[in-house]
């Protein structure tokens, strides 16, 4: 006797309405997530890294990690990203670095010193 196995699947959208316009979009940068720096249930609360994350550089791991008020703002990620089973695994994401965002709509606030280590490439509004 044989039996169906049933299965599910179950879909996340990004919320894109952190961006103003279509400007950069088109120009993202691949880049690599240290995902050990990233928190579970805060910035992948669905399994996905969210849209607009703001990141920054670590220059000694050569990677990117969530953007903290001490550091220069880098961009943000530009869309969800599945986060993997272990955090110990790195993964590519696309990042802009050139763009126009609300700042209200962000998923996490990105405060005036932040704004201004971007000034000149990020426009906030």
């Amino acid at each position: 006797m044989s039996f169906l196995q049933q299965t599910s699947e179950s879909f996340v959208s990004d919320d894109m309405s952190w961006l103003a316009s279509r400007h950069g979009i088109m120009e993202a940068r691949s880049v690599t997530l240290d995902t050990s720096t990233f928190t579970a249930g805060t910035h992948y609360p669905n399994g996905m890294f969210l849209a607009g994350i703001a990141l920054t550089y670590n220059g000694t791991s050569k990677m990117y990690e969530p953007w903290a008020t001490t550091k220069s703002l880098a961009g943000f990620l530009f869309a969800g990203v599945p986060a993997p089973a272990s955090n110990l695994v790195d993964v590519a994401a696309a990042m802009l670095d050139h763009c126009k965002v609300v700042a209200a709509k962000l998923p996490f606030a990105v405060d005036a010193t932040g704004q201004g280590t971007a000034a000149g490439r990020i426009l906030f509004y």
